[in-house]
């Protein structure tokens, strides 16, 4: 290798965690990173087999995030990067505490559980010289960065519409009241936020039209539903989108549509033509130029223009997928942090979601609350 593997720590992800896992196999897939610390549970004897289960040695297996900075910053191999795979309520405190301690950030998303946290943990990110990253993983795809950059070399013209939806079944039931951890906490406004659905996978979808479109909403009108009985956060939301450049847009985000696994949809429309991506199907992008046929264009292929085939893998017909978009995102930071490392500048190629984005999303989730509570009226997202 040109460079030390990164050394990566990692909060939460521990016995009984799903984003944990993802995290650790993207860190590894392209070869940049070495986990060699973690406080991988809230509990102590639990994150101590977590830790033996992954090869850590035990003294570097922390009880808590807080034990796990000071110690880690005081080592001459100390870690140089932390994953934080925590519930919400947990993302601020452990990443300041890393900050502090002079350690690069990898949040998983939404940034933090309230706007006020995300406030002060920009503050303190920007006035770092730290890489904070967020992972918003679905901006990894090779077709989301081709999409991109069709935009921004005008192909589709002047952006009219766009919409974007992300359905999920999982939650139809109240699949929380049977102990089933992720649905638990996801559901708990003490560690997921005033936000359910919306803040887990609504902010994804507002992120990735975002990212595609280059363009962020003036203003929202939200209706956030609760549609199971006795359940504590929202498991619907739909989203009316006004851009100051004069586009329209609608957000749908729903735990409680049948038949939908994890059915991720971007389309966005100008003056010149439109484009749709899925994420079920993500090696696939509709092209539709104005007044001509529809053209499939498909990863790894010789029509996907340079921002695609910079984060393409493999050749068409093999399928890249969610870990290989998860994994691009951390190749991308190890390049910001190898650069930090050797003092040099980052490449301007390099795009990963950043402070700014988490900030963004939680503001996006404050706005749509606050909307819908008014009954519906238009809010202004905070910047």
């Amino acid at each position: 290798m040109a460079s030390p593997r990164i050394r990566l720590g990692m909060v939460g992800g521990g016995e009984g965690a799903f984003i944990g896992a993802v995290h650790r196999i993207a860190a590894r897939l392209d070869d940049r990173y070495e986990l060699v610390a973690g406080a991988l549970s809230s509990t102590p004897d639990r994150a101590l087999r977590s830790a033996q289960a992954l090869g850590l040695a035990p003294d570097r297996s922390y009880p808590d995030f807080a034990a796990m900075a000071r110690a880690e910053a005081a080592r001459p191999d100390g870690i140089e990067a932390v994953a934080i795979v925590t519930p919400n309520h947990m993302h601020a405190p452990a990443a300041e505490a890393f900050l502090d301690a002079g350690v690069h950030v990898i949040c998983d998303k939404p940034l933090t559980a309230t706007l006020g946290e995300a406030w002060r943990l920009r503050d303190k990110a920007h006035a770092s010289d730290r890489i904070f990253a967020v992972t918003y993983n679905y901006t990894g795809y090779p077709l989301v960065r081709h999409a991109r950059r069709m935009i921004r070399d005008g192909e589709l013209g002047a952006i009219r519409v766009i919409q974007v939806e992300y359905p999920q079944e999982w939650l139809s039931t109240p699949l929380e009241q049977t102990g089933q951890k992720q649905a638990d906490w996801r559901t708990d406004p003490a560690r997921s936020g005033a936000g359910g659905c919306i803040g887990d996978i609504g902010t994804h979808a507002f992120q990735l039209a975002h990212f595609v479109s280059g363009l962020a909403p003036s203003h929202v009108l939200a209706e956030v539903t609760t549609f199971v009985p006795g359940r504590r956060l929202d498991d619907n939301v739909q989203v009316l989108l006004r851009y100051a450049e004069g586009a329209r847009g609608a957000l749908w985000a729903s735990q409680v549509a049948p038949g939908n696994d994890n059915g991720l949809r971007l389309r966005v429309f100008g003056d010149k033509g439109g484009i749709d991506w899925r994420q079920d199907e993500p090696n696939r992008l509709t092209w539709s130029p104005l007044g001509e046929a529809p053209r499939l264009i498909g990863r790894g292929t010789a029509a996907m223009n340079a921002d695609g085939q910079r984060v393409n893998r493999i050749p068409a017909g093999h399928p890249e997928g969610y870990l290989e978009a998860f994994a691009t995102l951390y190749s991308e930071v190890a390049d910001a942090i190898l650069a930090k490392r050797s003092g040099g500048s980052v490449d301007a190629a390099v795009t990963f979601p950043t402070i700014g984005d988490g900030f963004a999303g939680v503001a996006f989730v404050d706005a749509a609350l606050r909307s819908s509570e008014g009954g519906g009226v238009w809010v202004s997202p905070d910047r």
